[in-house]
């Protein structure tokens, strides 16, 4: 299971977004349940609503997407293992 997002009130906007980005993209990676994701599958297992992450996940190229579905690249997965 990915880690969930922290509630810190001292993290700015943009820091709470990257880390919902990175635990939403950390869900689409799991080896375990790597399948499509379906958007409201995401937001009940993370607890929000992912449609601004899933965006920013999509333009940087990160996941695919189709219909209410998405996804991780294999580019993604690649470097998740490397990492």
């Amino acid at each position: 299971m990915p880690p969930m997002p922290d509630q810190n009130p001292t993290l700015t906007p943009i820091e709470q977004d990257g880390q919902i980005d990175a635990a939403i993209l950390c869900l689409l990676i799991d080896v375990d349940a790597t399948r499509p994701w379906s958007f409201d599958e995401i937001a009940r297992e993370m607890g929000v609503n992912p449609t601004d992450s899933l965006n920013r996940l999509y333009g940087g190229g990160l996941i695919h997407r189709l219909g209410g579905f998405a996804w991780a690249t294999r580019a993604a997965v690649i470097a998740d293992e490397i990492r």
